[in-house]
């Protein structure tokens, strides 16, 4: 009997050969996913931020280092383990820029023994701040000088009714329409120092006659917003014109909005002369301060510096209805006469 069936040859197994392009696809757009963050601590660690819209950008940094997870998620869930790589030394860096201001600053030096000063600062937001409120802040933290920015007439007559200048009799007050304005007030004797250099807007600086203290050079400062891209060369020129602390020279405090963070350079090169950010040294340094009023994310612009040889002891950050920003207020040791 015939078998009319074949035997059909075995097939032979076929080699596995990589597929190229499917998977140098998904790894060009992890690239792409991971290159935002990677530029952006690249333009923090060398203070790269120039012009517009840089200046502005950088200031979101703590938002970049919350979110830099997410390109090492999807690199980890790709297992790329080259993109995990820079992933991970990207979030270690911006997180090695943000987290330290959460956390008080550790202090070798020995604490000053001399008498306390507490400064707060407000921006009134053309003047339209709640007096009350502010003199309420005054008065129930025993405040010592108040630095304001953005002071009108109208904003200085309402604190006048407020009392003002019985809580705090001595000042350095330059009121100007719209966000030009700017003064001290103090329970110290006050003198006028001559500004440094003129700016958009005023920034009085005085000296305060401290008791049992060294004299101590305050500056309510307002540094213009780096908001459009003609306004970044009069921001450049406000922070320049802030004085350096000088290790010899006189005690110095600035306290106002400053409209920068902790992340733009110049700010960082200003506290390198020998400031140091009073939030940040009290671990407070991410209590934001503007705005209240725009679809932003919360920023900290709003800082009190303090000479190196003072030492902070508490910070807080009050609402103050009628403006965007908050009052900052820092209590602050000095050293003895």
């Amino acid at each position: 009997m015939q078998n009319n069936s074949e035997t059909a040859p075995a097939a032979e197994p076929r080699p596995d050969r990589p597929a190229p392009r499917r998977r140098r696809w998904p790894r060009f757009l992890l690239a792409l996913l991971i290159a935002p963050w990677a530029v952006w601590a690249v333009v923090r660690l060398f203070g790269l931020e120039t012009g517009f819209p840089l200046v502005p950008t950088v200031a979101f940094t703590p938002y970049a280092a919350v979110t830099a997870v997410i390109p090492l998620a999807a690199a980890l869930l790709a297992r790329w383990w080259w993109g995990a790589t820079v992933a991970v030394a990207v979030l270690a860096f911006l997180g090695y820029c943000v987290v330290p201001r959460a956390l008080p600053a550790p202090d070798p030096r020995p604490e000053p023994d001399g008498p306390t000063l507490r400064v707060l600062t407000v921006n009134t937001g053309f003047g339209d701040a709640d007096p009350e409120r502010v003199m309420e802040l005054v008065r129930e933290h025993d405040v010592d000088v108040l630095s304001l920015q953005e002071l009108t007439p109208d904003a200085a007559e309402a604190l006048s009714r407020q009392g003002v200048a019985e809580a705090l009799p001595h000042s350095v007050a330059e009121p100007a329409p719209g966000a030009g304005g700017g003064a001290l007030f103090a329970r110290h004797p006050l003198e006028r120092v001559a500004a440094p250099a003129e700016t958009q807007f005023a920034m009085p600086y005085a000296e305060l006659d401290v008791p049992k203290a060294p004299p101590v050079e305050v500056v309510s400062a307002h540094a213009m917003p780096p908001m459009l891209p003609g306004t970044i060369g009069q921001w450049e020129e406000s922070l320049d014109a802030l004085p350096e602390a000088e290790a010899d020279g006189p005690l110095r405090v600035v306290a106002g909005d400053l409209n920068a963070t902790l992340d733009h350079a110049r700010l960082r090169s200003l506290l390198a002369t020998g400031y140091t950010d009073a939030a940040a040294a009290t671990g407070d340094g991410w209590r934001s301060t503007w705005p209240d009023d725009l679809p932003l994310p919360p920023l900290t612009i709003d800082h009190v510096l303090v000479d190196d040889r003072a030492a902070v002891t508490q910070v807080g950050v009050h609402r103050v209805e009628g403006t965007d920003h908050a009052a900052v207020l820092a209590s602050l040791t000095l050293p003895a006469e």
